[in-house]
């Protein structure tokens, strides 16, 4: 049963637009917000306590089984934005994470650590939805296969809503 996260704060990563991310418009292409998105999944695993490769040295993966993005306005070259993501359900086997682009300009204070509202201007939001898997890429309770790493994404999720 998947466990709905209603509150939890938002992790916050500064980043700043490379122009081989844009186009000739030097707009932000659309690809790169998905990369963005794990970008952020991959600093909220990092701030739960473990970084992600420590998890595939457990034997398990994570891969994305659905994709949302609408895209509101766009980034451009040398903008200074937040990827800003939380988890919004988990179960044993699943996790969901909810994901916005977002323009911070100069308010470099804003940008980093966990906020209750996303700051600055929404460019894009979005989400993920992962199943956990073992190597073999067969679906895995990881409270079974990885009851630490579960404890710990279950004490992540708590302290979010604090």
């Amino acid at each position: 049963m998947q466990r709905q996260i209603q509150g939890a704060r938002w992790h916050v990563h500064p980043l700043r637009v490379r122009y081989q991310e844009t186009d000739k418009m030097q707009v932000v292409f659309h690809a790169n917000y998905v990369n963005w998105f794990e970008i952020g999944r991959t600093e909220w695993v990092r701030h739960a306590g473990v970084p992600y490769a420590a998890i595939e040295e457990q034997g398990m993966l994570l891969p994305v089984t659905e994709l949302n993005c609408r895209f509101v306005k766009p980034a451009r070259y040398d903008d200074e934005i937040v990827v800003c993501t939380r988890m919004k359900e988990f179960s044993p086997l699943r996790l969901t994470f909810e994901s916005q682009i977002r323009l911070v300009g100069e308010n470099k204070e804003e940008a980093g650590g966990l906020h209750a509202e996303p700051p600055g201007e929404l460019l894009v939001d979005g989400g993920t939805r992962h199943v956990w898997v073992n190597q073999e890429f067969r679906p895995a309770r990881l409270d079974k296969a990885a009851p630490e790493l579960y404890a710990l994404i279950q004490r992540a999720a708590a302290d979010d809503n604090r």
